[in-house]
């Protein structure tokens, strides 16, 4: 039993699967007996008008609570109690249909047998509307006093006003596409509405009366010399005041403090707003739940509003203000909400439901009936307390030391994802579409296997390789998996661009859901795996040659190896000059040669372009590692003594940020030509329509011209943006094989290279908004603020928070210059707060 649940009055259900919406409600006094009445229309025809009047509370309907039912012949969509009627200021009922508005009068008569009084509804007149209706609004339009006017809004934007029995006029919104709610604001004379636009709309009564005629301009948009002459005789339709709001609005209401002030409240999709006379915001609440309907009223704080907001999670709140008064839960989603007063009792909630659910309640508590049991004493073991805290303290500790963002895997992993790469080169290559301009170009299969130990919901899989490699297939989508359920795949990874890719990596990630008792639907999880592709995928050995403009020299701590023994699927077996000496050649054309020492223990690089010795130089560290892991030998280490080569670096530096600035400039010739292109476009069509040709004064062959120059752009665009593809490509890899030689320089830990990683290569990709530059030169900068710092005044210092793109590369060189030298100076990267402040005393000076 819920506490804030809402005490029933007096409840019923209407007809059987019949239908009701925002406007089948009111409540007012229909019989002008002094006492409020609820009237209710259906979507089915009926109207019924309720006077309840139980025994006591909780009671269902008796049969003297139905005045009146009556059957009408059309759907109901709004029923309105107002002053309908000239010559007398009696409350009479406005009904209205879709094609039709009608005006009834409610009497009684009093019964002399034991049934009762008898009640009958007489039309008083009906308007047969020429479009489809709405919605309605009633109201003393133009401060009329004694009596309402309706304003029927249409499904195509029109407004029809009706003075009574004879129609006033018809006027369009203008910018109309779909109806919205519609009210009147009795205080400024304006209709109030929302339009498609998530705009709030505030119209004048009199900027209405006087605008063109929508009839009028209807029966004269054929007509093409009088047309102007017509709609000149009246004034457009302008707003008056317009808010934004952002969403779409389900209702609008107008609440008045008194004669001085009233406010303008607009129920939208997850916010509920009130507004000032003019349209400004007076306040707004954002709405935990979707809501249906609501109703501001007066409330009993002065300066303040009670608003009943309606949610479809079958709950009912009262806002005071902003501020959240009462939560109740209603037995029904309710679609409109109205405040009665009903035998006596004041503010009684009247709520109904889309299915006819039509409930009178009052806001209350129960008692709770639950006694929570009395707990056993017991005695308290303050030693097992002690070491509870004592253990829970050290998972604490030990969770706070972590720097991973990340949660750690579960041990026991519900989908465990397995790739294994072939061995062998395909013997029948699988590339598809390739750039590479090579007699042949290899691939290389990828088998993937999906292991589920629970039941998998949609499982998708999808393999991602770093671009100028592809795939033939980089996305699956499997039916469900059950427990100890597998599923494989086959695919084959190709090079596909006319450029060494800059990483020999893959990532496998499997996305799936697994159910639960509380969400059937399930948990989106995702599990993943890695993968390394061969280097015979990118290259092929080739002749060693002598020369090169670029060589490294790696220094090992053991005894050099042959590099028959290290690289023996690119040695031939039978030459044994390859054993000190070995050739590569890429597919795209470039040669590397490696050479290791006879009598010291040194591994030399070299080639002509810097890029390209990173993937032959990571492959030695690799494999080296992996031959003295087999030996068991714990010890091995790599160490570089030279130079690190960083004016070779800065010149790729420029070649990409120079391409990046031909972008920019042919992305503004282009708008600058598209601009030419559509004026001259504008002036060939002014000419062809003109009734009077004139002669063209060469707009066709300028157009011709701005045509082809247009073209021309937007092939060297497309052309540069290729280039800039292929010069990022180049500097990731030399970025690769400067982080690698900076950390076997000064000896980075596995940390320190990660965080040099992150600070290098921060994008996979390299677009106009965000460049590889200007992200870099933020992360350089930021470190150097913080653990390379060298005293207190270079931590104040703050750092811009835009990124855009510098206007040279002059900045980001010497941030570049200025970390290598902090490292060699003593300097640790570290992203601990702890660790920079030591080190911050440390750091000797330049």
């Amino acid at each position: 039993m819920s506490l804030f649940k809402a005490r029933d009055w007096w409840s019923t259900v209407l007809g059987e699967k019949e239908e009701f919406d925002q406007g089948c409600l009111c409540v007012a006094d229909v019989v002008n007996s002094g006492q409020d009445k609820i009237i209710v229309g259906s979507y089915m025809g009926y109207l019924r008008i309720f006077n309840p009047h139980p025994t006591k509370p909780g009671d269902g309907v008796q049969a003297g609570d139905l005045l009146l039912e009556v059957q009408l012949r059309e759907p109901i969509l709004q029923v309105e109690v107002g002053k309908f009627v000239s010559g007398t200021e009696v409350l009479h009922l406005a009904v209205l249909h879709c094609r039709k508005l009608c005006v009834y009068a409610v009497s009684g008569t009093l019964g002399n047998v034991e049934h009762g009084n008898q009640y009958q509804i007489k039309l008083m007149y009906e308007h047969n509307l020429q479009r489809t209706a709405c919605n309605m609004t009633y109201g003393p339009f133009g401060g009329i006093k004694g009596r309402d006017l309706i304003c029927i809004q249409s499904m195509d934007g029109m407004l029809m006003l009706f003075e009574q029995e004879s129609y006033a006029f018809g006027r369009f919104l203008p910018g109309f596409l779909l109806p919205g709610p519609l009210t009147y604001s009795s205080r400024t004379d304006s209709f109030i509405t929302v339009s498609s636009c998530r705009q709030v709309e505030s119209y004048k009564y009199q900027v209405l009366a006087f605008a063109t005629d929508a009839d009028e301009r209807q029966e004269n948009r054929n007509r093409k010399e009088t047309e102007q002459q017509k709609l000149s005789s009246g004034k457009r339709l302008v707003v008056d005041w317009v808010l934004n709001i952002g969403e779409q609005a389900l209702d609008i209401c107008i609440v008045s403090f008194n004669q001085a002030v009233s406010s303008v409240f607009v129920l939208g999709e997850r916010n509920f707003f009130c507004l000032k006379d003019n349209g400004q915001i007076r306040f707004m609440k954002k709405l935990d739940c979707s809501p249906s309907c609501f109703l501001p009223y007066c409330s009993v704080t002065e300066g303040t509003i009670n608003t009943l907001v309606g949610n479809h999670n079958n709950m009912l709140h009262v806002y005071q203000d902003v501020t959240l008064k009462w939560a109740t839960q209603l037995p029904h989603v309710p679609v409109s909400v109205k405040v009665a007063n009903l035998q006596g009792l004041r503010g009684v909630i009247v709520t109904l439901s889309d299915s006819g659910h039509l409930q009178c309640s009052y806001l209350g508590t129960d008692p709770s009936l639950f006694q929570a049991p009395r707990i056993e004493s017991r005695e308290i073991n303050y030693e097992e307390l002690d070491a509870e805290m004592k253990q829970l303290q050290k998972i604490i500790r030990e969770a706070t030391k972590t720097q991973d963002i990340l949660p750690e895997c579960e041990r026991q992993k519900d989908l465990i994802v397995v790739a294994e790469v072939s061995p062998e080169l395909d013997a029948e290559s699988q590339a598809i579409d390739s750039e590479v301009k090579a007699e042949a170009v290899p691939s290389v299969t990828v088998k993937i296997t999906i292991q589920s130990r629970v039941t998998a919901q949609k499982p998708k899989l999808a393999v991602c390789v770093q671009a100028p490699l592809a795939v033939t297939c980089d996305q699956f989508v499997f039916d469900n998996l059950e427990p100890d359920a597998s599923e494989t795949v086959v695919l084959s990874v190709f090079l596909k661009g006319n450029c060494p890719p800059s990483e020999l990596e893959g990532n496998v990630v499997v996305s799936y859901s697994t159910p639960t008792e509380l969400n059937p639907e399930g948990i989106l999880k995702v599990a993943q795996c890695k993968f390394r592709l061969p280097l015979r995928l990118i290259c092929f050995p080739a002749q060693p040659s002598k020369t090169a403009n670029h060589k490294l020299t790696i220094d090992t701590n053991k005894p050099s190896i042959s590099l028959l023994t290290i690289f023996p699927d690119f040695a031939d077996q039978s030459e044994d000059d390859q054993s000190n000496v070995l050739g590569f050649q890429f597919l795209t054309g470039s040669k590397i040669t490696l050479l290791v020492s006879k009598t010291s223990q040194r591994y030399r690089i070299q080639s002509d372009q810097l890029e390209d010795l990173w993937l032959i130089t990571n492959e030695l560290t690799l494999r080296l590692e992996e031959h003295f892991k087999k030996q068991n030998c714990k010890d091995f280490m790599c160490t570089f003594s030279g130079s690190i080569p960083l004016q070779e670096y800065f010149e790729l530096i420029d070649r990409h940020f120079e391409l990046r600035l031909n972008a920019e400039k042919f992305r503004e010739l282009l708008s600058e030509r598209a601009v030419q292109f559509r004026a001259i476009e504008r002036r060939l069509l002014t000419r062809f329509k003109d009734k009077t040709p004139a002669p063209l004064q060469h707009l066709d062959t300028l157009l011709e011209g701005t045509f082809r120059e247009v073209i021309a752009l937007a092939d060297a665009a497309e052309e540069n943006q290729v280039n800039v593809f292929q010069a990022f490509t180049k500097l990731k890899s030399a970025t690769h094989l400067v982080v690698m030689l900076i950390s076997l320089w000064q000896k980075l830990s596995t940390d320190q290279v990660a965080i040099l990683e992150a600070t290098f290569l921060p994008l996979g990709q390299d677009t106009q908004e965000l460049g590889w530059e200007e992200t870099v030169d933020a992360a350089i900068s930021y470190l150097l603020r913080t653990c390379l710092s060298k005293n207190s005044k270079e931590q104040a210092l703050t750092l811009t928070s835009e990124l855009c793109i510098p206007k040279d590369t002059s900045r980001l060189k010497k941030h570049i210059t200025l970390l290598c030298d902090r490292l060699a100076k003593g300097g640790r990267l570290s992203l601990s707060t702890e660790t920079t402040t030591q080190q911050t005393v440390v750091m000797p000076d330049p």
